[in-house]
Parts: structure tokens; C-alpha cells; sequence
């Protein structure tokens, strides 16, 4: 009987807590409403950390971030984007890889800036307004050792074809720097199109130097070596280089086992619209010799109506922890595929044979207006393959460096593929001309199928160069040829032995042994020559980047300027 009264009582409490609950809520009218949705409290945090990267004041987007009067008039145009997930602008699939700046909204958070437009886009307490994270006039990079400057502004007219203009920038570095990040800031926004900067060591530069000095050109500012030539298939329109109309069309490279990558320690960093700054991870760094020169590759767009003027920059930080392992770029490439007048899905691709383990750290995808999208594949040596990103909506106004958490080993024998789809149709707004054929060229208007990759590698070995008589030097002396393609030559010129190709220059080689030498611009190449039974030099063996080259002595050269 008791067990039964307890539980009535039970009820009856339960019963009179909810009745009680009920009674105040009715006598209250309603229940406490849910404090309304700010700019400065809760959409201002969110801007900053996705969006301010490009959103400030005189920058490359539209409208800054940095205060409610800026913002308030584009309200509705956010709501729409970022539901579309338009913006921010990442576009690769969340489904491969796995990058650390990575600038995709949670729902959460695009909920948030949607209560805030529909609940009418309040500012809030401007006490509440955070400050904008890294204004422009800091670095992205924190404060770098050095910022390098163009010497003066390059000044641009109103109208006209598309530049690209190679700038000399002097380090007056004395010694060997390590480079552990880097950011190039553009003078003007609004007119580079993109930038390549290169490195110049000095030897490089004598050489251009020599190659002006004989051609009659400027010795003291060379035109340098590093800047692109037009080859039989393409041709110089003003200051950029086109392919031909009528040059054979390769969009399948990869099937036709065309290899277009190869490291490279000449290239520092690139800068598209939208891009991030260079950041390694600790441990590695990129490699700037003693007295090199900067070459900034500057591709500038004639788009704005009116006379323009640049004066670009770089910063550098300098690597404060020992190094391990050097950083290289590679350009996965092709230049010779065709997008047919009005096609909305034509795809292409470029290859990369890996002839070294290797871990990649970073991606850049880069095509132009017509680009649509990227991937980028690993074949393994088993045959297995696998998407490393797929950038699904590539955006021409927004090309993201896409840096991994964690670098992803890569073996030797293994296959990079790079397969980009392009829009030449109507239906691509941006498209200037879709009853045309597009080929690779370097204005705006032409196309590319770049894909850039930054990867690390144990750091060089130091070589020791020897001394080698210039009449051991001169036996080496002649044309080569490795059976296709143009012959190179060997000279001894004030007792430096180099190695040329006709209009590309020559390359010091540096002797190892009598007859071991090695190339101190290129790290990662060498040469032996073969000699037969009565010592006469019948050849070469050579290897670069890990790939291994025979070449045969065609004609041996009467005399040169040290044998006479």
C-alpha cells in the first residue's frame, strides 16, 4: 500500500512541477528570445578569419571587411554566396588531401552570417568589432628579414596586348640564404595579371653577360638567360610568346608519354591573384646563392582604361632552424594542346615522371579565363592511382596555393598527372572570343596547363671542385648529340669548360675529377666523359634530375680560345 501512495505522489509531483512550469511561461506571455544575430559580435569574427585575407581596404576584392559601412551594402550578395559556397573561395573537393589553410565555412558558420542578412543585417555594439587580422601593411609572413623592390615603376599605357617583362632585382647577398618563406606583394592589383620569380646566380648572369657582349647587347643589364625563347612551334607576338596556329596538337600528353616535369631550384615563387605566401614547413627551406640576382617573370594586363604604373615587391624570411631538406618547384606542363571553338568540357593533361623519392608540400593550379578544372593523380609504381586534389571549380580570379598539413611521400617510379578541362563555349562569362581555336600562349587571352608542385628532398650534398688543366679541359671539346633533338656543344673559354645549346645560352661545368663534372646551378645534374683505348674522348654520360642520358661525340672541335 505504501509503494502505491509513493508512486501517486510521485505523479501528482511531477504532474504539479509541469503545471507549475506552464503557469509561469503563460503568466511571462513568452519565453526569453534569443539575442539577435550582429555584424561586430558574431559575423565580423567569421570575416576576418575566411575573408579578410583579400577583403581589405585597396586589395584585389571588391569591398573590404574591415568595418559595417563597407560591408552593409553587399548583405544580400553575401547571403548568396557563401550559401552557394561561392565564397570564400576554395575550390578543391573536401574529399582529397587535407591542407592547413584550408578556407572553407562550417555550416555553422554560414548559418550564422545567414540569420544575420535575414535578421536584417544589424551592426550591433562597434565595441564588439574585432580588429582586422594582418593588415596590409604587414606581411602575411610576419616581419621578413628583407624586402627586395623593382629598382623603379613600370609604367603601362592605357591600352594594348598584354607584357611580360623580366626585372632584374639584386640581392647583394654575400653569402648562401636559406629561404623559409616568402611573399610577393604586387604593386598593383588591378594590372599583374601573375608573376614568376626566378633565381639568377651569378654564374648565370656571366653568362648572360658573355651572350650580350658577343650579340652587342646591353653587358652591364643582359637580357637573361632565364627568359623564355620561342622554339619552332611557336612564335613572339610583342613582348609574350604564342603558340603557333598550325603547330601539332598534343592534348593527351600523358598517352603519348610526353614527360614535361622536372624540379627545379631557379624558380623562388609565384604570385596569381588570390594566392597565399610561401611557408615551409620547418626543417625546409629554399636555397638563394651568394650574389644571385631576383628575376621577377611580370605579366602585365593593359584592363583598366587608363594608364597604370607598378612597383613590385618581395619579402623574405631567412630559415632560423638547420636545414634538411631543400625545396623544389616543378611545372607539370603541356604547350601544345588545342581547345576547339565553342567546346564547354575539352580536356587535357600533362605528366611528370618521379625519378627520386620525394614528399610534396604544396599545389598551384593555373590556367586561364577558359580553365574550368584541375586534378592532380598519383600513379604509384604498382600501378595504384590515386587523386591528390581535385579543384572542381578552378576560378581564374582566385588561384589558391594549396598547402598540405602534412607532406605526402612519393616514390620513385611513380607518375605525376596533371588533367585540366577547359570552357570555350558562350556559357563561360569570362570567355573573350568562344568562335576561336585556343592554343598555349602566355597572354591573357591565350591559354595554359601549368601545374605547379612544391616538393622536399634531402639537401645536397656540398661538392668539392677541383683543378683541371685547360689541356685535359680541351680534349673535351666538340658537338654532342643524344640522337634527337639539337646538338650541344663543348668549349673552354679562360679555362671554364661549358656545355651550350644554339639561343639557350651556356652552362659552366664545374670539374669533379679529370673527367667528372658537375653543374653548381643545377644541383642535381652530372656528366662523365667516355673515352676509348687510345683516350679519345668518344662521348658522355649525363644525368639530370635523377634520369639518366648517354650522348655521342658528332665533331670535334679544331681549336678553341684556350688550345690555341
Amino acid at each position: 500500500m505504501k509503494s502505491k501512495i509513493f508512486f501517486l505522489l510521485g505523479i501528482i509531483g511531477l504532474i504539479g512541477f509541469t503545471f507549475s512550469e506552464n503557469t509561469v511561461i503563460e503568466a511571462s506571455g513568452k519565453k526569453n528570445a534569443p539575442a539577435a544575430v550582429t555584424f561586430s559580435k558574431d559575423v565580423a569574427p567569421i570575416f576576418n578569419k575566411a575573408c579578410a585575407q583579400c577583403h581589405q581596404p585597396k586589395d584585389i576584392a571588391p569591398f573590404s571587411v574591415a568595418s559595417f559601412k563597407d560591408v552593409r551594402p553587399w548583405a544580400k550578395s553575401i547571403r548568396e554566396k557563401v550559401i552557394s559556397r561561392e565564397m570564400p573561395p576554395w575550390h578543391a573537393d573536401p574529399h582529397f588531401g587535407n591542407f592547413s589553410n584550408e578556407m572553407r565555412l562550417s555550416q555553422a558558420e554560414i548559418d550564422t552570417i545567414v540569420a544575420w542578412v535575414d535578421g536584417g543585417a544589424l551592426e550591433g555594439n562597434p565595441k564588439d568589432l574585432p580588429k582586422l587580422p594582418n593588415p596590409r601593411e604587414t606581411w602575411e609572413i610576419g616581419k621578413p628579414d628583407v624586402v627586395l623592390s623593382m629598382e623603379k615603376p613600370y609604367d603601362l599605357p592605357a591600352k594594348g596586348a598584354d607584357d611580360y617583362i623580366y626585372i632584374r632585382v639584386p640581392t647583394n647577398f654575400t653569402e648562401d640564404k636559406w629561404i623559409q618563406a616568402s611573399e610577393f606583394r604586387p604593386g598593383n592589383k588591378k594590372v599583374v595579371h601573375h608573376a614568376v620569380v626566378f633565381i639568377e646566380s651569378p654564374s648565370f648572369f656571366k653568362m648572360a653577360q658573355e651572350e650580350a657582349r658577343k650579340n652587342g647587347g646591353d653587358v652591364k643589364n643582359p637580357i637573361t638567360l632565364i627568359q623564355d625563347q620561342p622554339d619552332s612551334t611557336e612564335f613572339r607576338d610583342g613582348t609574350v610568346i604564342r603558340t603557333k596556329p598550325d603547330a601539332p596538337i598534343v592534348d593527351d600528353a600523358c598517352g603519348s608519354n610526353r614527360s614535361s616535369g622536372g624540379g627545379t631550384n631557379l624558380l623562388l615563387s609565384a604570385y596569381a591573384p588570390g594566392r597565399n605566401a610561401d611557408v615551409y614547413p620547418l626543417g625546409t627551406a629554399k636555397m638563394i646563392p651568394a650574389g644571385s640576382n631576383l628575376i621577377f617573370q611580370m605579366h602585365y594586363s593593359k584592363n583598366t582604361g587608363q594608364p597604370e604604373s607598378d612597383q613590385t615587391s618581395m619579402a623574405l624570411s631567412f630559415a632560423k632552424a638547420p636545414v634538411e631538406k631543400i625545396i623544389e618547384t616543378m611545372l607539370i606542363m603541356n604547350n601544345r594542346f588545342a581547345v576547339p571553338a565553342g567546346a564547354e568540357n575539352h580536356a587535357a593533361n600533362a605528366c611528370a615522371n618521379i625519378r627520386r623519392d620525394i614528399e610534396l608540400v604544396n599545389y598551384m593550379p593555373h590556367m586561364h579565363v577558359r580553365g574550368k578544372a584541375m586534378k592532380y593523380e598519383v600513379i604509384y609504381p604498382d600501378g595504384k592511382r590515386e587523386t591528390l586534389i581535385d579543384v572542381g571549380r578552378y576560378n581564374f580570379n582566385w588561384q589558391t596555393l594549396y598547402k598540405l598539413k602534412n607532406p605526402v611521400a612519393i616514390p620513385k617510379g611513380s607518375r605525376l598527372q596533371v588533367s585540366a578541362v577547359f570552357d570555350n563555349s558562350a556559357k563561360n562569362k569570362m570567355n573573350p572570343d568562344p568562335t576561336k581555336i585556343v592554343r598555349f600562349g602566355e597572354p591573357t587571352y591565350d591559354e595554359m596547363l601549368v601545374g605547379f608542385v612544391d616538393y622536399a628532398r634531402p639537401k645536397p650534398v656540398a661538392k668539392t671542385a677541383v683543378k683541371v688543366d685547360s689541356a685535359v679541359l680541351a680534349k673535351y671539346v666538340g658537338d654532342y648529340s643524344m640522337g634527337m633533338g639539337p646538338t650541344f656543344t663543348i668549349k673552354v673559354e679562360n679555362g671554364i669548360l661549358t656545355f651550350s645549346v644554339p639561343g639557350q645560352g651556356a652552362m659552366v661545368a664545374t670539374p669533379k675529377s679529370e673527367t667528372e663534372f658537375f653543374f653548381k646551378d643545377m644541383e642535381d645534374a652530372a656528366v662523365s666523359f667516355v673515352m676509348d683505348d687510345k683516350g679519345e674522348v668518344t662521348g658522355l654520360n649525363a644525368e639530370f634530375s635523377g634520369q639518366k642520358l648517354k650522348a655521342k661525340r658528332v665533331i670535334k672541335a679544331a681549336a678553341s680560345s684556350d688550345s690555341k
